[in-house]
């Protein structure tokens, strides 16, 4: 223990562990930066990681061949624990050379051989996960990493449930409480960074998605068309009109209408909600090629759903393109919604709610299971779901992200916000869905532009991640 808390005191008076406002690569905001990269500036803290993380291993009984740095940061850890071990080494490239012999893995080494793969810290996983691919694909037997610090944000997790044991040095709580206790942070300093890890708990391993891009992937008329207006508006963007008051509504839609490729409607909010009221939606949204959602989430039984859908003062299959529902009551929920939508003579599709935004709901993941299993039994009316992230592989069933800002961060009612980046590029979103952000900014038209490039670019690049 005593050899850990020197470490981290060698690498916080180095530059390696720095608080203060930083954004990372999702764009949420964090207190905490950790840059391990300077630690080749320093070959005795250099040589203090090495000696760490061999440490860890011996202490796992962990048994190995080779080892392998993840790229970059890791490869002079790997280098230097392999130099001291005498156990050889293979380096895994980022990309395959097109000329040569064209490897993605170099070195000397033999399929069936162990490797352990050597990281600097951990938040998902994911980079360990593309490592172990890499090497698993040139034959090499791969089950345990060892990394340096784990931000314990699910990382461990994930890799467990992808057969992969992750061994590390010392986690985020055991670093604070070092510093802390050396007096080089204050103890406010280190609940800042405690409470920013506990709303920011469980990152996901960023997904790739077959099918992501192409229309043809969805069978359904209305998740044909939704794709179609997603790639001719270059727009991802599905804005929450939460407003009282349908002459606001009618405004913003004037004002958004280009941007967008869906209009998300309370009708039951809206104080002075008419018959005219949806027809004149219906005519925006024809008139700006978007699609209507309404967002009723019908959670009863089969005969009231039916009644709620096509009946009462709303009538909404009659205009809405989109609706929504929660699984709780069953099959039963999806056969009286299909009813209601044929008898309407409309193509409608339907988005179950497989997970919320909302701190503390009590959705857990065998529910959500249970939805995409109600999903996939229902493809003739479900064209995917409302959820924080993809929840089948195939890019057939759309997901629908709430709780979108370009800055992450929560309200004072429990909604949590996340950033397009991270819905989208780590979560595997397919459209944001975006309500205060827009309609309570100063110029919603400027705002929605905004949303719509954000949106628009962790689309493209993540569409490229998966080709």
């Amino acid at each position: 223990m005593e050899d850990t808390e020197s470490l981290i005191l060698q690498l916080f008076d180095v530059g390696a562990v720095k608080f203060g406002r930083f954004t990372l690569k999702s764009g949420i905001e964090s207190p905490l930066y950790v840059d391990l990269r300077v630690t080749v500036s320093h070959p005795p803290v250099l040589e203090a990681v090495a000696r760490r993380l061999s440490a860890v291993l011996e202490a796992a009984q962990c048994e190995y061949d080779v080892l392998c740095g993840v790229p970059y940061t890791a490869l002079p850890f790997a280098t230097v624990m392999s130099v001291r071990s005498g156990k050889p080494m293979v380096m895994r490239r980022k990309e395959s050379k097109a000329y040569g012999l064209k490897r993605s893995v170099e070195g000397a080494y033999a399929a069936g051989q162990r490797c352990v793969v050597v990281e600097d810290l951990v938040t998902s996983g994911a980079s360990i996960l593309e490592t172990v691919e890499a090497l698993q694909a040139e034959g090499l037997q791969v089950d345990g990493a060892v990394a340096l610090l784990d931000r314990q944000q699910g990382g461990s997790v994930n890799l467990s449930q992808r057969g992969v044991r992750l061994h590390t040095a010392f986690g985020m709580e055991d670093m604070l409480r070092v510093l802390v206790r050396a007096s080089r942070i204050e103890s406010t300093v280190a609940q800042s960074v405690m409470e920013f890890m506990g709303a920011n708990r469980t990152v996901p391993v960023p997904v790739t998605v077959r099918c992501r891009w192409g229309a043809a992937a969805a069978a359904h008329p209305v998740a044909q068309r939704l794709l179609a207006i997603r790639d001719a508006k270059r727009s991802n963007l599905c804005v929450a009109a939460d407003l009282c008051d349908a002459a606001d509504i009618m405004r913003l839609c004037e004002q958004i209408g280009p941007l967008i490729c869906v209009l998300k409607v309370h009708a039951d909010t809206v104080d002075n909600w008419t018959a005219e009221t949806a027809s004149a939606l219906r005519a925006a949204a024809d008139r700006h090629n978007f699609l209507l959602f309404e967002d009723r989430k019908f959670a009863d039984i089969g005969h009231t759903v039916v009644c709620q859908a096509s009946g009462g003062v709303h009538r909404i299959v009659a205009w809405a393109d989109l609706i929504n529902a929660h699984g709780i009551p069953g099959r039963g929920v999806v056969d009286g919604l299909r009813q209601a939508c044929q008898a309407s003579g409309r193509a409608v599709g339907l988005l179950l709610v497989a997970q919320m935004s909302s701190k503390g709901n009590l959705i857990d993941s065998a529910y959500t299971e249970r939805c995409l299993a109600m999903a996939r039994e229902a493809r003739d009316l479900c064209i995917g779901f409302i959820a924080q992230e993809r929840l089948d592989d195939t890019g057939e069933l759309l997901v629908m992200t709430p709780g979108v800002q370009l800055a992450a961060g929560g309200d004072a009612l429990g909604q949590q916000y996340n950033t397009p980046a991270d819905v989208i590029g780590c979560r595997g979103a397919d459209f944001i869905i975006v309500g205060r952000g827009i309609y309570g900014a100063t110029d919603p038209c400027q705002a929605a532009r905004a949303y719509q490039a954000a949106g628009w670019a962790a689309l493209t690049d993540a569409s490229s991640r998966a080709r």
